[in-house]
């Protein structure tokens, strides 16, 4: 998905929550929309929507637990506290992200700043507000883009399960399409 202001979506990036975005699409399963190749129009009547995320996609996935129609959550390296140090840190990556992407990304810096509140799109901030039996977070200790130490205590404080990897640096998405951890992801689908 395009999040609100990015590449071919309208809008401002970060002026809302990225969450929002994943629920509009949610909303738009059940409503229904049209094929844009083919004119067709589908319809999922009761979707059971399984979300994955990762990085910066970690926390819209991780608040959108709160909503009944997703049935699971897989959360890949996410950043569940802005607040934590990274080696990337939020306003050098504004600036990088503007140089790296120019228009791809829409954004005012004070919506970008937001992020470095603690309060806005942050995980970390509302523990107690996500449904932490429908998340699964897969992270490595040596995660130096969005550290350890906070997905372990938002795991703990949520109750969400925690995958623990010793090695792997910020992972991507793609670790779990490795045999050993797709067996485990897919147990936790399955539950």
């Amino acid at each position: 998905m395009r999040y609100r202001g990015t590449w071919e979506s309208g809008g401002s990036f970060l002026k809302f929550s990225p969450e929002r975005d994943v629920r509009m699409i949610v909303d738009g399963l059940g409503r229904g929309f049209f094929d844009a190749y083919t004119g067709k129009r589908y319809r999922i009547k009761k979707p059971e929507v399984y979300l994955f995320g990762t990085s910066f996609g970690g926390p819209a996935v991780i608040l959108s637990s709160r909503d009944p129609r997703v049935r699971k959550v897989v959360a890949v390296s996410p950043v569940v506290d802005w607040r934590a140090r990274s080696s990337e840190p939020i306003g050098r990556m504004k600036d990088f992200t503007k140089r790296a992407f120019g228009e791809a990304f829409r954004f005012s810096g004070k919506d970008w700043m937001k992020l470095a509140s603690g309060t806005f799109y942050n995980p970390a901030a509302m523990p107690e507000r996500v449904d932490g039996k429908k998340i699964l977070i897969i992270h490595a200790k040596d995660d130096r883009v969005a550290p350890f130490t906070p997905a372990r205590k938002f795991a703990a404080t949520s109750g969400a399960t925690l995958l623990t990897l010793r090695h792997g640096g910020h992972l991507s998405s793609s670790a779990i399409a490795k045999p050993a951890l797709w067996k485990k992801v897919r147990g936790f689908l399955a539950d």
